[in-house]
Parts: C-alpha cells; structure tokens; sequence
C-alpha cells in the first residue's frame, strides 16, 4: 500500500474481500531478497497482508508509519511479519513462518504534523520478539548519502531495485480496474528522477523500461543499485507516487539526518 493514508483503510477493506495489494512491470523474486518480508495484521482472526518491509537487524523491521498508524488506529499494538517468498491470504498455512512484534510508528508521524508534506516522518519498525535466525538484514546509508551524490550529479541514471508483495498494475476493461495479487514478493528496477529533503522519485515508466511499485508495497525497500551492481544498502522506503502505478514511486528517504534519529533509536547506525 504505497500510498497516503486516507487511501489506506479503502485498500484494507478491499483486502478482506479479495487478496489486496505488488510490483509493476517487475519480476518473481524467489529468494532473492530474503530479508524483505510483508506486514500482516490481524482482522478478526484473519491474518492479511496490509504492507512491505525489511529486516535491519535481527530483531527489527523497517516500514512505513502509514501502516503501523493504521493498525494502531483499529486497537493493534503488534503484528505480524514474514519473509516466506510466497504467502495466501488469509495466511492460516502451519507453513507459513510468522515472527510477531511490537509497532513502533514515528512519534510525529502525519501529513499534517511538525513536518508536513515536506517531512511527514513516515518510517516506523516492528521491534520482533525474537531475533530472526537464518536472514542476514539489509542495511542503511550514511547521512546524507544520496543528497551528497545529487550534489555531484552521482545520481544521474541511477538505478534502484524495488522489492514488495503488493498488487501488479492495473488491468483496465469491462469496469473499473482492478489490481491483480499473487501473494508472492516480486522485484522491479527504477531509474531516478528527482531528490527531495525527505523524499526521492523514481521512474516506473514501462516505455522506458522502468518498473516500480503498487498498493502493498508501502514500506518496502528500494536498493541502490540493480542487477550486478545492486547492493544491500536501502536507499529509501516505498511510500507514495501516481494512483494508477504508472508513472512514479516515490520513496521515503533513510539517509535524512530526521529518519537516522527515529531509528537510532533501534538500531545501530553507520
């Protein structure tokens, strides 16, 4: 669910009727980036993937405050995650691997709060009650990484690798369009576009052979770098773009001196 809360709750409901919310114009993931898991909530006994997100440490999961705050909203302190490669929703399988954890969501997390569109703080983490064993986690830039490279135009034509386990791009025709969902972690690769203080755009443009993110994804880590060149450094989270998953993805930064002192907090930095 890559986009801004109030879209949340509608995606939510649309999930307890059919599977919700994955990349576009992307690939099946397999085992590829197995410390990208997804968010599951639990409603009414169902377990349903809500978001995306990846594991930093052995105990803590990086995600979208969007989605935490929603959970929080509904009377849920925790939640669940899981980094099998494939899930069916709801996820009741003995098979399933989930690891439970306690919500974390920035304390000035809102569009409208101290930081506005600007800097809404929207990165939060799931403290889990034991460490994950068996996944090595994915890790975090520098300060100021990425306004660094900009500065020296070091992000020109960069590429970055998209993961999460949201819906596909619309299928248009005979009503309204729908959103297809397989319940598998997928992977696309966007090249970028602009840098903000707190956010980056990335192209997802299929004729230019970009892909990028959909509803689910929220959360998710985008990896600087692609294919031979990717690395395992998260360059920002997936939180919003166009609503029709076509055009852009835009990604919450984690080089920022303001999302290094939220998860300072929780992990350490380098």
């Amino acid at each position: 669910m890559r986009k801004l809360i109030p879209i949340l709750s509608v995606l939510v409901v649309l999930s307890l009727a059919s599977p919700g919310g994955a990349i576009v114009n992307g690939v099946i993931d397999g085992d590829d980036h197995p410390n990208v898991g997804a968010l599951i909530g639990d409603f009414d006994g169902d377990k349903l993937i809500i978001c995306s997100g990846s594991l930093i440490a052995p105990d803590v999961f990086l995600t979208a405050s969007h989605c935490t705050a929603f959970l929080e909203s509904i009377g849920q302190t925790t939640a669940f995650v899981s980094f099998d490669s494939e899930l069916v929703e709801p996820v009741t399988s003995p098979a399933a691997t989930l690891h439970q954890g306690t919500l974390h969501t920035h304390p000035d997390f809102s569009f409208s709060g101290p930081g506005g569109m600007s800097d809404p703080h929207d990165i939060a983490v799931v403290v889990l009650d034991e460490p994950v064993i068996g996944i090595t986690p994915a890790s975090l830039p520098t300060l100021n990484r990425w306004s660094e490279a900009a500065a020296k135009n070091g992000l020109k034509r960069q590429r970055f690798t998209a993961v999460g386990y949201g819906v596909h791009e619309a299928v248009l025709g005979g009503g309204p369009p729908s959103f297809p969902f397989d319940g598998a972690r997928w992977n696309a690769v966007s090249e970028f576009r602009s840098i903000e203080n707190a956010w980056m755009h990335l192209s997802q443009n299929r004729s230019t052979g970009d892909g990028g993110t959909c509803f689910g994804d929220s959360g998710g880590p985008n990896f600087f770098g692609a294919g031979v060149g990717e690395t395992d450094v998260i360059a920002g989270i997936t939180v919003t773009g166009d609503s029709m998953c076509r055009a852009t993805n835009v990604i919450y930064r984690t080089d920022t001196a303001s999302a290094r002192a939220f998860l300072d907090d929780f992990v350490a930095l380098p």
